[in-house]
């Protein structure tokens, strides 16, 4: 595990970061309170892979296509 905050991590570092923790907690070789922290850690790496795959998913769609199916450029994308 990292010391660096999720909101810092590129999709790659978190999905990677997120596979350990999952493989820690699966083998039960951690302490209780180090489990609790590994699992909120583990929720905090989710939301953000998350996050990350729904942004990419929003520029994908953005592209515009013309009547040949070729992209032509992309639209702005609405911030939230």
């Amino acid at each position: 595990m990292t010391d660096t905050p999720v909101e810092e991590m590129s999709f790659e570092q978190a999905m990677k970061e997120l596979e350990a923790v999952v493989g820690q907690l699966e083998r039960g070789d951690v302490a209780l309170d180090q489990s609790i922290d590994l699992y909120e850690r583990g929720a905090a790496l989710k939301k953000r892979c998350e996050g990350e795959l729904k942004r990419a998913e929003e520029k994908v769609a953005a592209i515009t296509l013309d009547a040949g199916g070729q992209p032509t450029g992309t639209k702005p994308v609405e911030s939230q």
